[in-house]
């Protein structure tokens, strides 16, 4: 069945990749089915969704459940060619007519429900984003206006898978407990959209801020969270995840007014900030051999050593080469003041900026000019925030 994306797609890679559609639009669409079928009593199977984006959609509804005054029923998430955790996941409305005037939205099972604060719902809300939750009761309003109806509505927004996928997600993080979020701000979903996780980084951001963080804690990726949690005195509950994005993850801080960032990091990624390479996808750039090798020159090691480094396939490798010459402890110290004036040429020197770097084997590797300013601020936010929470 066409759903009414057959034409919108986007080129990567020289690959032709499909629009989706977004949990929002999969609960408002199924909101919308269940709603027409109790209020017309008669059973339909599909149900067309104009989504904020523009683009109408029509969707087959499914596992439909109808009882005198109760109707459930489900859409079927597709994400298009976007490699996301809820794809093909059922999401289900149920809508109870109520003598009571006026719409009730609240979450079912598989939904999480907000426990920290921070986000765009309060404290104990379900975690069903604005444009999602406006999404769903203008579908109520319309369909109960349509048929004439003026009683109340409750509507239970549920994603039986959304227990499990939710434990995989970013939501345990932001104290959203018991299931998935439903999200999207356009209702459709753009394949491999950077702009997504850029922006729940920021939502991580905002609530560690709000909480009283004014220097943060980040690493990269779960190498460096490993490390933070096996090797440094730090908070390792309070780190956020900035995946490849070092550059934005500076500007947020800058815009947010956060003081600090420390970064904890694997030199296979970091390394690459030592020439000013803010995203660290091996899409966006690599040039690692060629940046610990024109650093392995400038601290005086030999050419043979340089072009060695430069047929290395991985930092491990390159690290080694350094060994065998004597010359990692002053390859890295070159290293580490590049990463530090990079770090502070993004920021332009508004925030305090710094970086430990290690790697799987050797270890610690060193950490920058104002790393140790860092971890000593970090260390005393801790016992103040720890001190506070205990009164």
């Amino acid at each position: 069945m066409k759903n009414g994306l057959e034409d919108y797609y986007v080129i990567r890679g020289n690959k032709k990749m499909r629009f989706g559609y977004t949990t929002g639009s999969c609960a408002a669409a199924a909101c919308r089915g269940a709603a027409e079928i109790l209020l017309s009593g008669k059973r339909r199977e599909t149900v067309q969704l104009m989504t904020p984006k523009g683009i109408l959609l029509t969707l087959e509804l499914k596992d439909i459940q109808i009882e005198p005054d109760k109707v459930t029923c489900a859409i079927q998430k597709d994400a298009g060619d976007d490699p996301d955790t809820t794809n093909g996941i059922l999401v289900y409305a149920s809508v109870h007519k109520k003598k009571e005037p006026g719409i009730i939205l609240d979450r079912g099972i598989g939904v999480g429900r907000v426990t920290k604060a921070g986000l765009s719902q309060k404290i104990g809300e379900a975690a069903i984003n604005p444009v999602p939750k406006a999404m769903i009761l203008r579908e109520a309003s319309e369909t109960a206006e349509k048929y004439d109806y003026e009683g109340g509505l409750e509507i239970i927004i549920s994603v039986p898978e959304g227990v499990e996928i939710g434990k995989k997600t970013f939501n345990p993080r932001l104290g959203i407990v018991g299931g998935i979020s439903i999200l999207g701000t356009s209702g459709i979903v753009e394949p491999m959209s950077e702009a997504a996780l850029v922006q729940s980084i920021h939502v991580e951001m905002k609530q560690h801020f709000l909480q009283g963080e004014e220097y943060i804690l980040v690493t990269p990726g779960n190498y460096g969270a490993d490390y933070l949690r096996e090797h440094m005195d730090l908070p390792y509950e309070k780190n956020i995840k900035c995946s490849n994005y070092v550059g934005e993850t500076i500007d947020m801080a800058v815009d947010m007014g956060i003081k600090g960032i420390l970064f904890i990091a694997h030199i296979g990624k970091f390394v690459k900030v030592a020439a000013g390479i803010m995203n660290t996808h091996s899409h966006s750039a690599d040039g690692r051999m060629e940046i610990l090798a024109s650093n392995a020159i400038r601290a005086g090691a030999p050419l043979e050593c340089a072009k060695e480094i430069l047929d290395a396939s991985t930092t491990d490798e390159a690290l080694d080469i350094l060994e065998r010459y004597q010359m990692r402890q002053g390859t890295m110290k070159e290293i580490l003041d590049r990463i530090q004036f990079y770090l502070n040429h993004r920021s332009y020197e508004q925030i305090l900026l710094g970086a430990v770097i290690f790697n799987n084997t050797c270890g610690y590797l060193g950490q920058t000019a104002d790393a140790a300013e860092l971890i000593e601020k970090i260390g005393a936010q801790n016992e103040k925030i720890s001190g506070r929470q205990q009164i």
